[in-house]
């Protein structure tokens, strides 16, 4: 098991380096003024200015030195202090946001990573347990059932499901708002642990700011819960039938294994194995930034800035999301293997 560990934990390093090495070359598409945005806020009109800010910045320097550069920064002549360098969290200006990208990422994504766990639970939970019971009751009228709620979600564009609930319980109904929180929280002075706001309310005992927050949660994760549980749903009952067919689910079933015992202890945890790779990839996407749920609704978060950025041009903004979206995604995959070993001992021993 340490060995397995060890080894995924060695690769990790190559693929994040393959991965800064890919966004440093799309970076480069760029020509050295829009570059600059790496090092100075205001990119200047004057030609002769901004010939001294590629000299000064090396924008013209070889591709390796730029490279290293981008990475751990470079030192500035007249202040002796290291400017830029990734590794030191200084991804360059945001023209868009009129902050530097670090700030509008620390701003952001406590959005983000709170609307992500309001749809992960559902997602897994529910798309897990309707899978299971789809696959053990197959071709039943619960299985049909649960066939036509995946088709139906599984083949919804997020954009039109998003525009429908917003029609109905926000433009009229109103009992779901869009945004983050109500004009009147974002006035409230209370203490903010995480930037979580229905964490930082419970931690306050502020349960009127909590129940704001989640109003305001309610349709970006429902819009989000909804399209990606049909595809867990699908999947989770594909794996499962696939695994009640095998020769050791029979076998037990022969030996006179109570049938709860061959569902929750033989049948369920193998077929796992597939869902929990399709549950890593849509954690990533989800904290990466869902960019089409957070522009319907205006939810501040990293997909809705990386739209802003995106609609302005602001390029080094969009690539510094990207890079943040690859590291997670990295990471979920790190996490996926390690479930793996634990759901599967044969993945380690190979």
């Amino acid at each position: 098991m340490i060995s397995y560990f060890i080894r995924r934990l060695l690769i990790m390093p190559f693929t994040l380096f393959g991965m800064t090495v890919l966004i440093f070359l799309m970076l480069q598409l760029l020509g050295p003024e829009a570059r600059s945005a790496l090092y100075v806020r205001d990119i200047p009109k004057n030609a002769e200015v901004m010939r001294g800010i590629i000299i000064k910045y090396g924008l013209n320097d070889p591709i390796y030195v730029q490279y290293w550069h981008w990475l751990v920064g470079r030192k500035d002549a007249d202040t002796g202090k290291t400017v830029g360098g990734i590794l030191r969290g200084d991804f360059g200006f945001s023209r868009s946001a009129s902050r530097p990208v670090a700030e509008l990422l620390a701003l952001r994504f406590p959005a983000t990573l709170e609307l992500t766990l309001y749809a992960i639970i559902p997602i897994i939970i529910i798309g897990i347990w309707m899978g299971v019971t789809a696959a053990v009751h197959h071709n039943q009228w619960i299985d049909q059932g649960a066939r036509v709620f995946s088709i139906i979600g599984y083949s919804f564009p997020v954009f039109v499901f998003g525009i429908l609930v917003l029609m109905i319980f926000y433009a009229d109904l109103r009992w779901f708002p869009a945004g983050r929180i109500s004009d009147w929280v974002a006035k409230t002075d209370y203490r903010q642990y995480t930037h979580l706001i229905t964490i930082d309310a419970l931690l306050n005992l502020r349960f009127d700011i909590f129940w704001d927050a989640i109003r305001h949660l309610v349709l970006p994760a429902v819009t989000l819960a909804y399209t990606s549980l049909a595809a867990f749903l699908r999947i989770t009952r594909s794996s499962m039938l696939e695994t009640l067919r095998q020769e050791y689910v029979t076998t037990a079933r022969a030996k006179g294994v109570p049938e709860n015992d061959v569902i929750n202890k033989h049948a369920r945890p193998n077929a796992l194995i597939p869902v929990v790779t399709y549950s890593g990839i849509t954690i990533a996407y989800l904290l990466g930034g869902v960019v089409i749920t957070e522009t319907i609704f205006n939810f501040q978060g990293m997909g809705s800035a990386a739209a802003e950025a995106a609609a302005r041009y602001d390029v080094v903004t969009v690539l510094a999301f990207t890079l943040v979206t690859g590291v997670i995604l990295i990471l979920a995959n790190l996490v996926v293997d390690i479930l793996y070993a634990f759901l599967d001992p044969r993945v380690r021993l190979g």
